[in-house]
């Protein structure tokens, strides 16, 4: 509904300034849906985001076990031992917090990952997005899987250069 929403007005708006453009529609959600390769990639994507999910989980489990240990023995420990045993706690949710983001942090390995397995679908659908585009003669192709996003522009269509001399103006 919210997507069709935004065509509509996207439509209005901009639709009767540009009554001569020829425009195109993707869905990269579909496209991708329906590669195999596609498929595989996430597959493997998935497979190893549940391994490493379940190695943090197991370190978390294991601090916990630490201190619930602690909380339990900790009236009969010294103030050395205390410390001590604190330390290995401490020490074992910082593993658990530097593996998470390791593995699933800005530039994680499961980002490498991704862009790894990912980007190679991704290119080729670009290109025969563009392809697709020159081929129809159209100006400007949008993709509606994710977000409204713009895939292809013809050049013909650009207006930076004048926008910009404008500017100097």
């Amino acid at each position: 509904m919210n997507k069709k929403f935004v065509f509509l007005i996207f439509g209005l708006v901009f639709g009767l300034g540009l009554s001569g453009q020829r425009f195109g529609i993707v869905d990269s959600d579909y496209i991708m849906s329906q590669i195999s390769d596609y498929g595989k990639a996430q597959q493997q994507l998935d497979q190893l985001s549940r391994t490493w999910e379940s190695e943090i989980e197991s370190l978390i489990s294991e601090a916990d076990a630490l201190q619930k240990a602690f909380d339990a023995e900790k009236v009969l420990l010294t103030e050395e031992m205390k410390e001590q045993r604190q330390a290995e706690i401490k020490a074992k949710y910082e593993e658990a917090k530097t593996k998470q983001q390791l593995y699933f942090g800005v530039e994680g390995k499961l980002y490498t990952k991704r862009q790894e397995l990912i980007k190679p679908i991704q290119d080729k659908i670009y290109n025969a997005v563009q392809d697709v585009a020159r081929r129809r003669n159209l100006d400007v192709v949008f993709d509606k899987g994710s977000e409204l996003i713009t895939l292809y522009v013809s050049e013909k269509v650009d207006i930076s250069d004048e926008v910009i001399e404008k500017l100097e103006d």
